[in-house]
């Protein structure tokens, strides 16, 4: 089985109501993407890489499920749309 066969099958096992994941293969190793289910929320995807070395990993299982909500955490903080901290929008 190669990376990307490794990776899809590991991927086939999540589910979520509110994101689509899809896989790649890229130079690195395999582009995992992130994309929100819910039309007009955001529409870029977040992508994050795992490498060979990673995929060949024994614990791969346990580091790529690390990685898949990690990355589905940082996606969700960048949906904000706005925070105290806007420089441009601070009011005191």
């Amino acid at each position: 089985m190669d990376s990307l066969e490794k990776v899809s099958a590991e991927l086939a096992l999540y589910k979520h109501p509110f994101f689509e994941f899809s896989v790649i293969g890229c130079s690195d190793g395999v582009e995992v993407s992130i994309r929100p289910k819910v039309a007009n929320v955001h529409t870029d995807a977040f992508r994050f890489t795992v490498a060979d070395r990673e995929i060949d990993h024994p614990q791969f299982r346990w580091s790529f499920q690390g990685l898949l909500y990690g990355s589905m955490n940082d996606f969700m903080v960048e949906l904000f749309t706005h925070v105290p901290g806007d420089r441009n929008q601070l009011q005191y």
